[in-house]
C-alpha cells in the first residue's frame, strides 16, 4: 500500500525531531556575538512546524543560567491548525515547551542583555541548548543575515510561471483576475498565486503591517475590497524569491479563488484566524 508522504511527515509531528546542519551559525545580543557554532542543529519540539537552533553549550560565550521553572501550557483549542492537525507555528511563544527539559536564560557577559533558552532532557541532545530566535538581536548563517526563524533544511519554495486563469473574489466582487500568475509552492502550505499589480482590480491600500519570512524576506500588506491586510507583496525579496518582486498575493483563507473556472476550497492554515 502506498504511503502519502505528507501523512508520513505529519505523523511525526508529536515527536521531538532534530537535524544537524553544516552551516556556521552565529547570534548576537546587542553588539556582542554570544553564539558561534559549526555544530548547530535545528530542533522541532513536538507539534512545532518551525524549528529553533540548538548549539552545544560550550559554543555559547555567555552565562547559561537555569530558570528553575517549567514551560508555559497552551490548550490545543487555542493553537493554529494545518492540514487538519493542531500545530504550533511561530505565533506560539518559545516559552511554550512540549518536550521535557529545563528553561534557561542566556546572559551576555559584557552587557545586561539576555535571551531565553531550553535544555532538552533527551539523550540525543545532551549538552545542547535550544535558543529562542526572537530573543537575540541578530542571527547569521555563515555571513548572511537570517530573518524570522531558522531555515528548515527540508523546506522548499518553488516559483512556477503559469498561464492559468486565476480570479480572486470576495462576496461576489472580483478583486483581481490574471492569466499570467506566478504560482508559489511552499512545503506543507497551500499554493499562493502572485499576480501582476496591474491585474488587481480592487483599490489596494497600504497597511503598516510587516512580516518576515526566512525564505522570501520582508512582506508588506494591503487592504482591498474593504478587507484589512487581505493581500501582501514583497518589494525587495531575498534573492531566492526575486521573481515575485512587487507581485500581489491574496490570503486564500479569506477570499474565493477560481482557477480556470473551478472554485478552490479555502485552506485551513494558521492564517485562517484573523
Amino acid at each position: 500500500m502506498s504511503t502519502h508522504i505528507r501523512a508520513l511527515l505529519m505523523g511525526e509531528l508529536e515527536a521531538l525531531r532534530h537535524e544537524p546542519l553544516q552551516k556556521r551559525i552565529r547570534a548576537a545580543l546587542g553588539d556582542e556575538t554570544v553564539v558561534d557554532s559549526t555544530r548547530a542543529l535545528v530542533v522541532f519540539e513536538p507539534k512545532r512546524v518551525v524549528p529553533q537552533y540548538a548549539v552545544p553549550e560550550t559554543d555559547i560565550a555567555a552565562d547559561v543560567v537555569a530558570d528553575g521553572g517549567g514551560g508555559v501550557a497552551l490548550a490545543d483549542a487555542d493553537a493554529p491548525q494545518l492540514a487538519g492537525r493542531t500545530v504550533y507555528d511561530p505565533s506560539v511563544p518559545f516559552a511554550v515547551h512540549t518536550a521535557e527539559g529545563e528553561p534557561v536564560t542566556v546572559r551576555a557577559r559584557g552587557s545586561d542583555r539576555e535571551a531565553p533558552g531550553f535544555r532538552p532532557a533527551d539523550p540525543d541532545l545532551a549538552g545542547y541548548v535550544i535558543l529562542d530566535f526572537d530573543g537575540f538581536d541578530a542571527w547569521f548563517e555563515e555571513d548572511e543575515r537570517n530573518l524570522a526563524h531558522p531555515r528548515d533544511p527540508f523546506h522548499r519554495v518553488d516559483i512556477v510561471h503559469s498561464s492559468r486563469r486565476v480570479r480572486i473574489e470576495r462576496d461576489g466582487e472580483v478583486l483581481a483576475e490574471s492569466s499570467r500568475p506566478y504560482l508559489l509552492f511552499e512545503s506543507m502550505l497551500p499554493v499562493r498565486y502572485y499576480l501582476p499589480r496591474e491585474d488587481v482590480r480592487a483599490q489596494l491600500t497600504p497597511s503598516d503591517r510587516r512580516s518576515f519570512c526566512a525564505y522570501k524576506g520582508e512582506a508588506s500588506y494591503w487592504s482591498a475590497g474593504g478587507l484589512g491586510d487581505i493581500a501582501w507583496s514583497y518589494p525587495a525579496p531575498l534573492r531566492e524569491a526575486a521573481e515575485i518582486t512587487d507581485r500581489v498575493a491574496f490570503f486564500d483563507e479569506h477570499v474565493d479563488v477560481i482557477v480556470d473556472g473551478v472554485p478552490a476550497e479555502r485552506p485551513v492554515t494558521p492564517w485562517s484566524r484573523r
